[in-house]
């Protein structure tokens, strides 16, 4: 069974909130008030980037090209 990717993320605190970035994508972030919640909020931040930029590629797909899953395992 394949495990699937697997990001980093960087955690830090400021004041009251903690806040997650990804340096493999480095326009998602995530807060929260719990470091699990700032996870979560990046996780989303960066499943949201990868629906949008599969979204720009169909709409970039020229004659006789077509897009396949690629799985990283």
């Amino acid at each position: 069974m394949s495990k699937g990717a697997t990001f980093t993320a960087r955690i830090l605190r400021e004041s009251e909130w903690f806040v997650a970035f990804s340096p493999e994508f480095p326009e998602g972030n995530g807060q929260g008030l719990t470091e699990e919640e700032a996870v979560e909020s990046l996780r989303e931040s960066i499943l949201l980037l990868l629906e949008d930029r599969r979204e720009d590629a169909k709409a970039s797909l020229g004659s006789g090209e077509k897009l396949i899953p690629l799985v990283l395992a």
